[in-house]
C-alpha cells in the first residue's frame, strides 16, 4: 500500500485462494476451497526489524471434529528481530496462531505457537533461514516441537542511476552526466576531464546561465547559477522591476506602479485618496477636483441641501416648516406611502371635501402607485379622534377609507391593488385631550403590503 523495503513502515494487503487437493481420509484437506485475506505491516527501526500480520480465512461451512470446530478463522502473527552483520543477519522471536470464528478462543479450535528463528542474506540473490519452537495450548495442529528451514532466491532492487553510466546516483558526483569511475568522490561518475565551472560556484558551465559570475542554484534555467537579484525593500519584486525599490509594495501589471504600495481608499467610496477631496467621508465621484469624492450636498436634486432637507432622498418643494422642507406631497417610507397633508372630509361625513388640498394629496398618492408597480397591494386605513361613540367612530373611519379607495380606483388605480379598513379611535398618534392632538388623530394612512396584516402599529407621520 505504501512504503518501500527498508522504510520504518511498509504496508501491504494480500489474498490467497486454496483449492481442495488434500485427502479428507488422510486429514490433509476438508474437501472445500477457501479464501484467505491478510494485512501486513513491517519495517526497519535500526537496529530492529518487525512484522505484524492479521487476517482471516473463509470456509463455506463449519463442522464439529474431535471435540473442536473447523470453519472460518481469524489469525494473527508478529515477529521482532535484531539485525547484525551489516543487516545481513537477523535473529528474534516469532509468534502466531488462529481461532475459529464460530468458537472464538476455544482451546481445541485455537492453536498457537512460537519459535526463535534467524535469516541470513548470503549474497545478492540468496537468503537462508531456520527456526525452532513449540506450541501453546491444546488446539488441533499444536506441535510439541517444530523446526523449519527456508531458502529464498530474489532479485534485489537496484539503486538509481539516472545517467546510466553504471555508477549509482548515491556515489555519482555528476548523476545527470555520463561519466567514468574515479576513486576521488568529487570526480566519481563525472566525465574523464572535469566539467568546466569557470566561476567556481559548483554549477557546471553547461547548466550555468551566468558561467563567469558566482551565483546560486535555481530551478529556472534562465537564472540557474546567477547571483540572487537585489530586492532592497523585501517585497519579492526585484529592484530592476520595482518602481518603488525602497518601499514595500504589491505586484501590478503597470511598470510605473509595480512594487509600489497599493492605492488607498480610506472612506471606501470608490474614489482613491489621492483623488478624493474628502478622503475620510464617503462621497460620490465628480469631475470637479474640489468636490470629487465628497458627499452629494443635494442627493435628490430638488435644490434644497441635504442638511436642510427633511426628505433628502425624495425631491420636494421648499417649506418654512423644517419637518416638511424638501418633502413631496407623498413618498414611500417605512412600509407606507407617507402624506404631509391630510385628505379633508366634510364634518361627520365620509365625503371628501372638494378643493386643491385634498386633490393634491390624492394625486400625489396616485402618482406614487403609478411609479411603483412593484407595490402589489395598499391598505387605506381610516382613523378618528375619541369624540363620539366607538361604534360611530369606527364606522366613520371605515367609510372615509372606503371613499379614498373609490377616488383612487376612479382615477386609474386597479381595485385589486387597494383595500380599506377603519380603526376609529383605536390607534391614536397623540393624546385626545387637546384640539391639536385630536386633529393629528383624524387621518388616513396608506400601508404597503398584504391587506391581511392590519395589526401593525402605525408609524408617526412627519
Amino acid at each position: 500500500l505504501f512504503g518501500r523495503y527498508g522504510d520504518d513502515v511498509v504496508t501491504a494487503l494480500g489474498i490467497q485462494l486454496s483449492i481442495p487437493t488434500g485427502s479428507e481420509a488422510a486429514y490433509t484437506g476438508d474437501g472445500t476451497a477457501r479464501i484467505t485475506f491478510r494485512g501486513l505491516i513491517a519495517g526497519d527501526v535500526a537496529p530492529f526489524a518487525y512484522a505484524v500480520k492479521l487476517g482471516g480465512t473463509i470456509r463455506p461451512h463449519d463442522f464439529e471434529f474431535g471435540g473442536g470446530t473447523v470453519g472460518s478463522e481469524l489469525f494473527a502473527g508478529a515477529s521482532l528481530g535484531l539485525r547484525v552483520l551489516s543487516k545481513r543477519f537477523v535473529v528474534g522471536p516469532e509468534v502466531y496462531g488462529h481461532t475459529v470464528t464460530s468458537a472464538l478462543l476455544h482451546k481445541r479450535s485455537s492453536p498457537a505457537e512460537g519459535l526463535l528463528g534467524f535469516h541470513y542474506t548470503a549474497g545478492d540473490y540468496l537468503r537462508v533461514g531456520a527456526g525452532v519452537g513449540t506450541g501453546f495450548g491444546e488446539g488441533f495442529g499444536t506441535p510439541r516441537i517444530r523446526g523449519m528451514l527456508s531458502f529464498e532466491v530474489f532479485q534485489p532492487a537496484l539503486p538509481d542511476d539516472r545517467d546510466h553510466d553504471g555508477i549509482y546516483d548515491r556515489d555519482d558526483a555528476c548523476p545527470d552526466i555520463f561519466g567514468v569511475y574515479s576513486e576521488d568522490p568529487r570526480l566519481n561518475g563525472c566525465p574523464k576531464a572535469p566539467p568546466p565551472d569557470r566561476d567556481h560556484d559548483a554549477i557546471l558551465d553547461a547548466q550555468d546561465a551566468c558561467p563567469d559570475v558566482p551565483g546560486i542554484r535555481t530551478s529556472d534555467p534562465k537564472t540557474n547559477g546567477c547571483p540572487k537579484p537585489s530586492d532592497r525593500d523585501g517585497d519579492t519584486i526585484v529592484d530592476t522591476e520595482d518602481a518603488c525599490p525602497d518601499v514595500v509594495g504589491v505586484r501590478t501589471d503597470d511598470p510605473t506602479t509595480n512594487g509600489c504600495p497599493a492605492p488607498t481608499d480610506r472612506d471606501k467610496d470608490g474614489v482613491l485618496d489621492k483623488e478624493d477631496a474628502c478622503p475620510d467621508v464617503p462621497g460620490v465621484r465628480t469631475s470637479d477636483p474640489k468636490t470629487n469624492g465628497c458627499p452629494d450636498p443635494d442627493r435628490d436634486k430638488d435644490g434644497i441641501v441635504n442638511e436642510a432637507d427633511a426628505c433628502p432622498d425624495e425631491p420636494g418643494k421648499a417649506d418654512p416648516d423644517p419637518t416638511r422642507n424638501g418633502c413631496p406631497k407623498a413618498f414611500i417610507q417605512n412600509g407606507q406611502i407617507r402624506i404631509l397633508d391630510q385628505v379633508k372630509f366634510k364634518f361627520g361625513s365620509a365625503d371628501i371635501l372638494p378643493g386643491k388640498d385634498s386633490q393634491e394629496v390624492l394625486d400625489a398618492v396616485n402618482q406614487v402607485l403609478r411609479d411603483h408597480w412593484e407595490i402589489k397591494t395598499v391598505r387605506v386605513e381610516g382613523h378618528t379622534d375619541s369624540v363620539g361613540s366607538a361604534a360611530y367612530n369606527k364606522k366613520l373611519s371605515a367609510n372615509r377609507a372606503s371613499s379614498v379607495v373609490k377616488w383612487l380606483v376612479a382615477h386609474g388605480v386597479p381595485k385589486e391593488r387597494i383595500t380599506s379598513e377603519g380603526f376609529g379611535a383605536e390607534r391614536p398618534l397623540a393624546p385626545n385631550e387637546t384640539e391639536a392632538g385630536r386633529k393629528e388623530n383624524r387621518r388616513v394612512e396608506f400601508h404597503i403590503g398584504d391587506p391581511t396584516t392590519s395589526d401593525a402599529e402605525p408609524a408617526k407621520t412627519p
